[in-house]
């Protein structure tokens, strides 16, 4: 059985490298805690979570078949056909029960109601991309001053002076238009906190402190290790391993709780896969994506 040690800053994450490095679900993952990892104080005694993982063992799980009780009731309708033919002469007017049993199969709209069903499916995927999506007003972005960037980053060395840290930042214009600042440092697994909520309180707070410095709407985008893309991908490598686990068992799947905006990567990653489809269900902050196999 493959085993592999893997650690990270949190044990979040931990788990989430090992289904990405195993290629399995979270229930086929079977771990064991080394360390569960700890944030420490103010920068100190900061230890990363490290588990050993494995595939749980395949367990085939065949739907009951009940082929005998069918063959038991084919042998009691023949032995009663053999007495009836032995009896009286074949004159039952079979041909015409079948034609009425044929009439009857017939008058069934099976395949437009599937039809309507994919539609129905694709459309409410569409919607949950739609609702997944951050309010940001679609305004034109203000260029950004000198005195705006140098605000932010006093900012950020202030609340990094506080937690005792030291952290180099680098502060650029992208091809948007938007503020992006890289922060460079030691022990940054403290700035991301658990599934990034803390990267983005900070985030939040420097785009008010951007936005009181000038007129005009400035965005603020806050990165660190390059956690933003990191964890873009996880979340698409997630769907797609999910979305194989619901083909191969035909049964739905449910995810752990995410926020909007990482609920719709999900939704995106699955967008062109016409075999499935996904929703979301639950309330904030506990609504999570639910994938389900589209029935044809």
């Amino acid at each position: 059985m493959e085993e592999i040690t893997v650690s990270a800053k949190t044990l979040d994450d931990a788990i989430t490298e090992a289904l990405i490095q195993l290629g399995v679900t979270s229930d086929r993952l079977d771990y064991d805690v080394i360390e569960k990892g700890s944030a420490g104080f103010l920068g100190f005694g900061m230890k990363q979570a490290v588990i050993k993982a494995r595939r749980k063992p395949e367990v085939k799980v065949e739907p009951e078949i009940k082929e005998e009780p069918k063959k038991e009731e084919e042998k009691e309708s023949i032995d009663a056909a053999a007495v009836k033919a032995v009896d009286k002469p074949a004159k039952e007017p079979k041909k015409d029960f079948k034609k009425e049993n044929k009439k009857e199969t017939k008058k069934e709209p099976k395949k437009e109601f599937k039809k309507d069903q994919k539609k129905e499916n694709r459309k409410e995927t569409k919607k949950e991309i739609e609702k997944e999506k951050p309010e940001i007003k679609e305004v034109e972005l203000a260029k950004v001053e000198d005195a705006t960037i140098k605000a932010c980053e006093e900012f950020l060395y202030s609340v990094m002076k506080t937690m005792d840290m030291e952290v180099e930042i680098v502060s650029k214009i992208d091809e948007e238009g938007a503020l992006s600042i890289e922060m460079n440092g030691k022990n940054m697994g403290i700035l991301i906190g658990k599934r990034g909520q803390t990267l983005d309180a900070l985030q939040y707070l420097t785009n008010r402190v951007a936005n009181k410095m000038q007129d005009g709407y400035v965005r603020v985008k806050l990165d660190t290790e390059d956690y933003r893309r990191r964890r873009k991908e996880t979340l698409e490598n997630l769907a797609k391993n999910i979305a194989h686990k619901v083909k191969k068992t035909r049964r739905p799947v449910s995810l752990e709780p995410m926020n909007p905006y990482e609920r719709r990567i999900i939704h995106s990653a699955l967008q062109g896969d016409k075999s499935v489809t996904t929703h979301s269900e639950g309330e904030e902050p506990y609504r999570r994506v639910v994938v389900t196999l589209v029935r044809r």
